[in-house]
């Protein structure tokens, strides 16, 4: 069972995969997790990794498929695996075509519009004693700060979660994100989940996709 999630920052795929990894008993595997236990391992791959991000370049398509490769065949994703973060590129994904074969990927992406993300995300804030992150009703409002309903602690709005840095991130994730997007919109394993609903009908329309999936695949003939 392959499954491929894409959405751009703040959509809530991290938290999706996670429940869904965990529903199916299989592998949620995000591209920094592949990078970290690549260098973590040592291996020559390993040390080609380290030795690109300690350049200060960033990992190219041939040497994160080989790091996508190199996890996929791990025994422990036998009964399936949900990529986060992988594939970017178009040579990416024709690189993981050919790595799960005749098995199609089940494709789903988490549909959020921008000033959605935008106003999720600038209303976030970081407890700065407990490190909770939380809502809070006056987005705009970063001279005062609330307090900490879990400690009393101050609530501060994180520089990533600034709605220019947001923005900035959303056009550099639609700059890869489209061309994979045209890419799989046109198989049948493909769909696109509103991100805007609540989290719990998230994550049973992903499942109800992933079901009606596996359901047809079980009717095929061998």
């Amino acid at each position: 069972m392959p499954l491929v999630f894409i959405g751009p920052p703040g959509s809530g795929k991290g938290t999706q995969a996670v429940r869904i990894a965990e529903r199916y008993a299989i592998r949620h595997i995000s591209t920094g997790d592949m990078l970290r236990a690549a260098v973590k391992a040592g291996t020559p791959l390993g040390q080609q990794v380290a030795a690109t991000i300690a350049s200060g370049e960033l990992v190219g398509d041939a040497l994160i498929t080989e790091v996508v490769r190199a996890r996929l065949a791990q025994p422990d994703v036998a009964r399936g695996f949900l990529l986060d973060g992988f594939p970017r590129t178009e040579t990416q994904a024709d690189a993981l075509d050919g790595i799960v074969g005749a098995l199609p990927l089940i494709v789903a992406l988490i549909d959020v519009p921008d000033e959605a993300i935008v106003t999720r995300l600038s209303s976030r804030r970081v407890c700065e004693s407990c490190a909770i992150t939380q809502s809070v009703s006056d987005a705009g409002d970063v001279a005062a700060p609330d307090s900490c309903s879990y400690c009393g602690g101050r609530l501060i709005r994180r520089p990533d979660d600034d709605p220019a840095v947001v923005r900035h991130r959303l056009e550099t994730y639609a700059g890869f994100a489209g061309p994979l997007i045209a890419r799989y919109r046109s198989r049948p394993s493909f769909a696109a989940i509103d991100g805007r609903q609540p989290p719990d009908v998230v994550t049973a329309a992903l499942s109800a996709h992933i079901d009606r999936q596996l359901a047809q695949r079980q009717e095929e003939p061998s």
